[in-house]
C-alpha cells in the first residue's frame, strides 16, 4: 500500500521542526544568560524553617544520589565551651546564630565569615535555641533572647536600637503581677515568634514554687511596647478559671510555653503548647484540671483572645509538657483537603486536629486515670490518649524489655525492677516507692521538633525510649539549708544528690571542682537545664551552697516567706540505669520514626544514634538519647544530629529510612539543622556543641556542609537548563 504521505509535505514538516527547534534552543541560551547573572537564592528565615514550622526544604541540590560527596564548605568556632541547641537562620545570604554565652553573630553564609558579633555583656547560662527576624523596608530586625531580656539589633550591623525598649531591650521579668520583676525567674529559651508587627513570647519558669505565671505575650516589634496578654492562669471572669481554686491566680506559677511557638499566618492563628504547672509532682494546691497547662492553645495572634484549646494532661502530675512547636500542613482524607496542625508529646504520642475548629482529626479515647494515694493530692478521674498513630516510643515496662546487654547486668535490672510499680502512663507518684515512667522524663518527643514532607505528609520524630522511676517523700518543714534543697533542688539533683546523668549532674564531691561563690552564681543565675532561683536570699543561697559543698546542715535566720514549701517532693527524676550508666531497658534507647500522617500509619522506624564504646564490641544501632530535630528535603533526604554521645551528624532516605551518608563533628548536634542555598549553592548546616555527655568535653560550632564546587555547579546547571527548556517552550509557544 503507497503511504499517502507527500514527500513535500514530509520536506515540509522537517524544516518547520528545525526551525522550532533552532528557535527554542535560542530562547533556551538567552534563559541561560539571564539565569547566569542571578544564581538562585534560598534562605531558612523561620526558626523551624517556614511559618509552618515543618523543618521542610524544596532544595534538591543534594539528593540521594550525591549526598555522599558532602564536604565541610566552612566552620566557624566560637571558642566557647557550654554546648549549642541553636538552630539558625539565614537571611540574604547571611547566617545568624547564638554563641553558648549567647552572644549573636553574623556570619556570611557562603564562605563562613563573621560579619559582626553583639556582646550583650550578660553570660547567658540558659539554652537558647534561636532568633527571629523582622524586617520593613530597610529597617532590618534580630529579635532575640538573652535570659530574661530580649532585644533587637540593626541586621546589617549588629548595633542595638535604640528605640525598642529601654535602650534597645525589654525585660521579661517585668508585667507578670507577682511584685518586683527583679524576683522573678524567666528566660526565653525558644525563639520569639513573629507575626505581622507583632513578636509573641512565653518563657523558661522554674518547676518548684514559687514560679511566675507562664503568660502568653505580644509585643510592638518596633518599639518593644506589650500589646497583649493571655494568662495560661486564668483570672477571675477568664475562662478556665473553674478549674482552679479560687485565687489560684495569685500563687500557682508555670503553665507556661518554654518549647516554641507556630503561626498560621493566613488566619492569624498562634497555636501554642504549655508545660506543667509548679509545682510539677505534688498538685494539692490545685485541686482541679489545671486550664491552661499542658494544652495546645490556638489564640488569635492580632489580640491574644482564645480560639480553641485541647488539654494534653488533666491536673499535670507527671511534668508532661507539650514540649516542641507544632507544625502545620493539610490533611488529605477520602478526597478533602483539611487545615491541620500535629503536636507531639512527651508521651511518645501524634495529637492531630483541624486547626480551625480544635476537632480532633483523630479519635481521643479516653479512660478512667488511676487515683493518687498521697495525702492530699486528687489525681485527674479520666486522661486521654490518641487511638492513631500508635505511640512511636514504648508505654510500659515489663520484665520482657529489660536489658539484656549482659547477663550480669540483665539480674540486676531483674532485681530493681521487682521494686518497682510499673503499669503505664497516668499512675500518680507514691510515697515511699519507685513508679516506673516509661518513657522517661525527657520523653518521647523533644524540644527540637518534628519534620513534615508537605509532599507526602509523612513526619519524621525523633525520640528518646529510655525509663526512669520516681518516689514522693514528705517535706521537712525545718528552716534550714537542709530543708531549702528537698524543697527546691532534690526533684533534679536527688534527695542524696546523686542527680541522674547526664542532664541532671550529681553535686556529690561539689568541694573539689568549685567554690561557694560560683554556686551561689548558679543558683542565683540557674545554667543549662536548670532555672534561676531570684527568690533565694543571698544568706539562703550562702548557706546552701555552704550545704551543698561540705554537708553541714544550718538554721536559717531569714526563712524568706516567699518560698513555699509544698507538703511532699518528689526526691529525684532517676533514670533506670544499669551500674555502667547504660539504659536498664532494651533497646532501641532512640529512635527516628517515619509516619504517614494521612493514614496515621507507619512508613518505617530505626534506632538513632550509637554508644562508640559499645558499638566497638560489637553492639551496634542501640539508638541513644536524641535532643534537637531533623529536617527533610525535596532532595529526599532526613538530616538529623541530635545524637548525644556518638557526635554523627546523619543523612536517611526519607522513603525507608537507609542511612546513606555520615560524619562524625567535633561535638554532638544537640540542635536542628538547616538548609539554603547561596549563589547556586545548597549548604546543610548544623550547629554543633555537645553538653549533655558529661565525660565529655563541650564547646560551641557552626559546621557547613555542601557537595564539591565542581559537582554543585554541574548540578545547578544541568537542574537550570531542564527549567529553561520548560519555560523557553512554553514563551516560544505562545508567541
Amino acid at each position: 500500500m503507497k503511504s499517502l504521505r507527500s514527500p513535500v509535505l514530509v520536506k515540509g514538516t522537517i524544516s518547520i521542526i528545525g526551525f522550532l527547534v533552532a528557535a527554542l534552543l535560542f530562547h533556551v541560551e538567552a534563559a541561560h544568560r539571564t539565569s547566569d547573572s542571578a544564581p538562585p537564592q534560598h534562605d531558612w528565615t523561620v526558626y523551624g524553617g517556614s511559618d509552618e514550622n515543618d523543618h521542610y526544604s524544596s532544595l534538591s541540590q543534594i539528593n540521594r544520589q550525591n549526598v555522599k560527596q558532602l564536604q565541610i564548605a566552612w566552620s566557624v568556632d566560637t571558642e566557647e565551651k557550654g554546648g549549642l541547641e541553636t538552630s539558625p537562620l539565614v537571611v540574604d545570604g547571611v547566617l545568624y546564630g547564638i554563641t553558648p554565652s549567647q552572644k549573636v553573630l553574623a556570619v556570611d553564609a557562603a564562605s563562613g565569615k563573621v560579619i559582626w558579633k553583639f556582646d550583650s555583656g550578660i553570660n547567658g547560662t540558659q539554652p537558647d535555641r534561636g532568633l527571629a527576624y523582622w524586617a520593613d523596608g530597610a529597617d532590618k530586625r534580630i529579635i532575640v533572647g538573652i535570659m530574661n531580656l530580649v532585644g533587637a539589633l540593626n541586621a546589617n550591623t549588629g548595633e542595638p536600637i535604640r528605640t525598642f525598649g529601654q535602650e534597645g531591650h525589654i525585660d521579661l521579668r517585668d508585667g507578670l503581677g507577682r511584685g518586683p520583676g527583679g524576683g522573678q525567674a524567666i528566660a526565653l529559651t525558644s525563639p520569639p515568634l513573629i507575626f505581622k508587627d507583632l513578636f509573641i513570647v512565653g518563657g523558661r519558669n522554674p518547676e518548684t514554687l514559687p514560679a511566675p505565671p507562664g503568660d502568653i505575650r505580644a509585643f510592638d516589634v518596633r518599639t518593644g511596647k506589650l500589646r497583649w496578654t493571655f494568662h495560661t492562669i486564668p483570672h477571675p471572669g477568664e475562662p478556665g478559671y473553674d478549674t482552679w481554686p479560687p485565687d489560684a491566680w495569685k500563687t500557682s506559677g508555670a503553665a507556661n510555653n518554654w518549647a516554641g511557638m507556630t503561626v498560621d499566618v493566613k488566619r492569624g492563628l498562634v497555636f501554642v503548647p504549655t508545660g506543667s504547672t509548679a509545682a510539677d509532682f505534688y498538685g494539692a494546691d490545685r485541686i482541679g484540671d489545671d486550664l491552661f497547662s499542658d494544652c495546645l492553645i490556638a489564640l488569635d495572634a492580632e489580640t491574644g483572645k482564645l480560639r480553641w484549646y485541647f488539654q494534653g494532661v488533666r491536673h499535670d502530675i507527671w511534668d508532661r509538657d507539650f514540649d516542641a512547636p507544632p507544625v502545620l500542613f493539610t490533611l488529605r482524607r477520602d478526597g478533602k483537603l483539611i487545615d491541620a496542625v500535629a503536636q507531639t508529646s512527651k508521651q511518645g504520642f501524634v495529637f492531630v486536629f483541624d486547626r480551625v475548629t480544635g476537632d480532633p482529626l483523630y479519635p481521643i479515647d479516653y479512660k478512667e486515670a488511676p487515683a493518687s494515694d498521697v495525702p492530699g493530692e486528687v489525681a485527674a478521674r479520666t486522661q486521654g490518649l490518641p487511638r492513631k498513630p500508635a505511640p512511636f516510643t514504648r508505654q510500659i515496662l515489663t520484665e520482657d524489655l529489660l536489658t539484656n546487654r549482659n547477663p550480669q547486668v540483665h539480674e540486676w535490672a531483674l532485681k530493681q525492677f521487682r521494686t518497682f510499680r510499673s503499669a503505664g502512663q497516668f499512675v500518680p507518684f507514691s510515697v515511699g516507692k519507685d513508679t516506673v515512667m516509661f518513657p522517661g522524663f525527657d520523653g518521647g518527643a523533644e524540644w527540637g521538633g518534628p519534620a513534615v514532607d508537605p509532599q507526602t505528609n509523612i513526619i519524621y520524630i525523633n525520640a528518646n525510649d529510655i525509663a526512669s522511676t520516681g518516689t514522693l517523700a514528705e517535706t521537712l518543714q525545718a528552716k534550714d539549708a537542709n530543708s531549702l534543697y528537698l524543697n527546691q533542688c532534690s526533684a533534679c539533683h536527688g534527695e542524696d544528690r546523686t542527680g541522674s546523668p547526664p542532664t541532671m549532674p550529681s553535686l556529690v564531691g561539689l568541694a573539689s571542682q568549685t567554690s561557694v561563690a560560683p554556686i551561689m552564681n548558679t543558683i542565683h543565675d540557674g545554667k543549662g537545664r536548670m532555672p534561676a532561683f531570684p527568690s533565694i536570699t543571698e544568706e539562703q543561697a550562702y548557706w546552701l551552697a555552704r550545704f551543698l559543698m561540705t554537708g553541714v546542715n544550718r538554721k536559717l535566720a531569714s526563712d524568706g516567706p516567699e518560698l513555699i514549701a509544698m507538703k511532699y517532693h518528689l526526691t529525684g527524676e532517676k533514670r533506670f540505669v544499669d551500674p555502667d550508666g547504660y539504659p536498664a531497658v532494651a533497646p532501641p534507647w532512640g529512635t527516628l520514626n517515619a509516619i504517614d500522617l494521612n493514614l496515621g500509619e507507619y512508613i518505617w522506624k530505626i534506632p538513632l544514634g550509637e554508644y562508640p564504646e559499645l558499638a566497638a564490641q560489637g553492639m551496634k544501632n542501640t539508638g541513644t538519647e536524641n535532643y534537637g530535630g531533623p529536617i527533610v528535603t525535596a532532595g529526599g533526604l532526613v538530616f538529623i544530629g541530635a545524637t548525644s554521645f556518638d557526635k554523627k551528624f546523619r543523612a536517611f532516605d526519607k522513603s525507608t529510612g537507609e542511612l546513606l551518608w555520615e560524619t562524625t563533628l567535633p561535638f554532638p548536634a544537640n540542635s536542628t539543622p538547616i538548609t539554603y542555598m547561596v549563589n547556586g549553592r545548597q549548604f546543610i548546616a548544623v550547629a554543633a556543641g555537645g553538653g549533655k555527655d558529661p565525660k565529655s568535653p563541650s564547646g560551641g560550632v557552626y559546621i557547613a556542609f555542601a557537595l564539591p564546587v565542581a559537582s554543585s555547579s554541574k548540578h545547578y546547571r544541568t537542574e537550570l537548563s531542564t527549567r529553561q527548556i520548560i519555560a523557553a517552550a512554553f514563551r516560544f509557544f505562545s508567541l
